[in-house]
């Protein structure tokens, strides 16, 4: 037996976190998003070699070049699908996926649904800045009515997307909205959505003060606006509780997104329920139990023989 101490895990820093220096415009709110991610897993403690971050494109979508960890790029709107084989084969790692309003709400918008009600076990950062910035001011699902882009001179017709609506109705169990210009609220609902056991959603206002400046000044206070929070129900039998939210309700939390701009943030919805992952490991088990605990090559061998 070997006296050889093992040397304890070297502690969690943004220095060793942090990769290459971010390139975004001065004065974007995807900096602040990143150093609140950075301090969240500071002081979660995540092992480094457990996170995993994953984009699609956009500005956003940039997050993997300056987070020092397993990282992949993928194509515009599909982060989603190659997230959840990521969190589905390697479930020891903690899947963190980034992108922006367009590739989370038009053209991955259809992925997004159906990671939520399969509950991938993963968290997804949206960062909503009502427009395609990337590409040079086109009008994204966010946009509100009347902006007026490259795609549309005289003013956006389109109804917007309502993200919140969209995720409760789609069966996210957890879905949450925050502020870049709020450090520590930002900060809190990261730790939640991580914390959570399923798929976990926090829409991020993030400001584009190129192509869509003030777009949220009616939720900043030191500009006129007013951030609302949501005040969760503390279940302590009070008059006053009656009053507060219950995250666990599907239909309040609905009613609850109906007022979009400047809207509330905070927890909207949060439910506890078996992952995909739960489920599907418990089929695998049981399928290889009934042929004598086989290898997954010889299950899949023994698939392919039966195919031909």
């Amino acid at each position: 037996m070997s006296d050889t101490a093992v040397a304890a895990p070297e502690k969690l820093t943004k220095k060793q976190l942090s990769a290459d220096h971010p390139t975004w415009c001065p004065g974007c709110g995807d900096f602040a998003v990143l150093a609140s991610f950075f301090k969240v897993l500071e002081k979660l403690q995540i092992p480094q070699e457990k996170i995993v971050t994953i984009a699609g494109i956009g500005c956003s979508s940039r997050f993997p070049y300056f987070v020092n960890s397993h990282g992949l790029h993928f194509i515009h709107g599909r982060a989603l699908p190659l997230a959840t084989g990521v969190s589905l084969s390697r479930p020891d790692t903690h899947v963190f996926v980034f992108g922006g309003d367009g590739d989370g709400f038009s053209i991955g918008g259809n992925h997004l649904e159906h990671c939520a009600r399969k509950n991938i076990n993963l968290t997804y950062v949206i960062m909503d800045n009502y427009v395609y910035g990337l590409t040079k001011k086109q009008t994204s699902p966010t946009s509100r009515i009347g902006y007026k882009s490259k795609t549309d001179p005289t003013g956006a017709i389109d109804r917007p997307v309502n993200p919140m609506r969209k995720l409760i109705s789609a069966g996210a169990t957890f879905v949450a909205r925050s502020h870049a210009s709020q450090v520590k609220h930002m900060m809190a609902m990261y730790e939640r959505a991580i914390l959570h056991p399923g798929f976990s959603v926090v829409q991020t206002l993030s400001e584009c003060v190129i192509f869509n400046p003030g777009s949220f000044d009616d939720s900043i206070p030191r500009k006129g606006g007013v951030f609302e929070t949501i005040d969760e129900k503390k279940w302590d039998d009070t008059p006053e509780d009656a009053e507060r939210h219950d995250v666990t309700n599907d239909v309040s939390a609905y009613q609850l997104a109906e007022d979009q701009y400047p809207g509330k943030f905070g927890v909207f919805y949060e439910e506890d329920r078996p992952t995909k992952n739960v489920l599907e490991q418990k089929w695998i088990d049981a399928s290889q139990e009934k042929i004598g605990d086989a290898k997954a090559a010889d299950l899949l061998r023994k698939r392919f023989a039966m195919m031909k």
